[in-house]
């Protein structure tokens, strides 16, 4: 029997839950040590999975020699120096989206990921989601090809809250962060690499200091383009909408929900062996621990995606 893989995750909010829901499902996985902000709130959480070690410090779950791997859902400017440091103490590493906050920070993930040697993953999540997985296998078997597609990410996020509701202690961004998701996702389904991105967004919120409404334009090599609209101001519905719009049809997803253009339902629960997003994305990541391999989404895989969001950073920043 293989060598149960043992696990600290690091964030005990959100999406740190959703991880650990995920991992429930794993065989041979076991999250051994759990990092949060508040004690309190991390001991409570830990108790409910079982969890004995707690902290609100990462050093003290890279100390401890059973720690295998790391799962960061940690706020975004600590992603790319806790990445260094799980690698640095010989960990294996999987960082939340986005992978960095700066391209020089992506880059030197990645650096040190081809120094060591280690598996080093990023949640880029919508590459597992079933409802694209399904249409990424129509573009692999050259059923489907790219024409545009048209991405809606629309939020309410006027005051600084996480998807619980509950105060951040950090300021989300629809660049560096929400922006991520479909700059990747598009390079990765047309197969083809960015070659043009422009990008226009409203006033800076006065308190927040970040853009609250976003309008993001790219094409890939192949002739693709894909137009992305971001708002935090989108008073419902929430969540990101993907249409998809080929040369033999329209598809329209929803997070794991997947239509044609005719809105007629696509059974896409066969896909995979699960139906979860995250969930998918943590089997990859232990899968490549297991195997030795580079995993789908990997810092190196991704890196394309960041350089993408520092040229939109600089053409935003100079007006």
């Amino acid at each position: 029997m293989a060598k149960t893989i043992k696990v600290a995750l690091a964030g005990a909010g959100a999406f740190g839950i959703k991880h650990l829901d995920g991992i429930k499902n794993i065989d041979g996985v076991e999250v051994v040590s759990l990092v949060g902000r508040r004690l309190d709130q991390t001991k409570e959480v830990a108790d409910k999975y079982g969890i004995k070690h707690v902290s609100t410090e990462l050093t003290d779950s890279l100390k401890l020699p059973e720690v295998d791997a790391v799962i960061l859902c940690t706020p975004t400017q600590m992603h790319a120096a806790q990445a260094i440091d799980c690698m640095k103490a010989g960990k294996h590493v999987q960082v939340e989206i986005p992978l960095a906050d700066s391209l020089a920070d992506a880059q030197a993930v990645v650096d040190l990921q081809k120094k060591t040697g280690l598996t080093a993953m990023c949640g880029h999540t919508r590459r597992f989601n079933p409802s694209h997985q399904f249409v990424h296998k129509k573009i692999k078997a050259g059923e489907f090809h790219i024409q545009q597609m048209d991405v809606q990410t629309y939020f309410f996020r006027r005051t600084n809250m996480n998807a619980l509701g509950q105060p951040r202690s950090w300021t989300d961004h629809l660049l560096w962060h929400h922006a991520a998701h479909t700059v990747d996702l598009f390079a990765y389904q047309a197969r083809s690499p960015i070659v043009k991105a422009n990008a226009v967004q409203g006033p800076i919120h006065p308190a927040l200091g970040i853009a609250m409404d976003m309008s993001i334009q790219l094409k890939a090599a192949n002739g693709a383009i894909c137009t992305l609209s971001l708002s935090f101001n989108n008073d419902g519905p929430l969540g990101t909408f993907f249409r998809y719009i080929g040369d033999t049809g329209t598809y329209i997803a929803r997070y794991d929900d997947l239509v044609n253009g005719k809105e007629e339902k696509i059974d896409v629960s066969k896909v995979d062996v699960s139906m979860n997003g995250i969930e998918l994305q943590d089997r990859e990541f232990f899968a490549a621990i297991r195997e030795g391999r580079e995993p789908n989404a990997s810092v190196a895989q991704v890196l394309p995606c960041y350089q993408v969001l520092h040229d939109l950073d600089r053409q935003l920043a100079a007006g």
